[in-house]
C-alpha cells in the first residue's frame, strides 16, 4: 500500500521549463494527490503533470490548417499567369555570345573614365560619452 503524498515530498514530474522529467517537491496537495510541484533544478512551480509532457499546441493547429487548405486546393487546377515583363532578358547580363551590347553604352563608359573620380570620405561617427564629463 502506497502512503498519501504530503507537502515537501520528492516526486518525479515533467518540468515545463527544463523540458524533461526532473525531481520535484510537492507544493500543493488536493484530495491526497499532488496538485502543484516545484522543480528542484530550476525552482519553477507548475501543475503536477504525472510525468507527461504537454502536447504540442501550435503543430496540431498548423497541421489542421494545412490539411484544410490541401483539401480545397489541388495542384494543377489553378493556371499559372506569368507577366511578360518578368521574362525580359537584359543583354548585359546574358552570357549569349550572339547578342552584341549597345555601342552607345561603351561610349558613355569611355567618357566617364576620362573624368577624375573624387574620393568621398565617410562622415565620422559621433563619439559616445564614457564615464564622467571632463572638467
Amino acid at each position: 500500500m502506497m502512503r498519501d503524498i504530503r507537502l515537501g515530498d520528492d516526486i518525479d514530474d515533467f518540468c515545463v521549463r527544463c523540458k524533461r522529467v526532473m525531481n520535484h517537491n510537492v507544493v500543493s496537495v488536493l484530495n491526497g494527490q499532488a496538485a502543484k510541484v516545484r522543480c528542484r533544478t530550476c525552482h519553477s512551480d507548475h501543475d503536477f503533470r504525472h510525468e507527461q509532457a504537454p502536447p504540442p499546441k501550435v503543430d496540431a493547429r498548423k497541421a489542421a490548417l494545412f490539411n484544410e487548405v490541401l483539401k480545397k486546393v489541388a495542384p494543377g487546377d489553378v493556371p499559372v499567369i506569368v507577366d511578360d515583363a518578368e521574362l525580359e532578358i537584359i543583354p548585359e547580363l546574358d552570357d549569349d555570345p550572339d547578342v552584341e551590347p549597345d555601342a552607345d553604352a561603351g561610349a558613355e563608359a569611355d567618357a566617364e573614365a576620362d573624368e577624375p573620380i573624387e574620393a568621398v570620405a565617410p562622415e565620422p561617427k559621433p563619439k559616445k560619452g564614457r564615464g564622467r564629463p571632463k572638467k
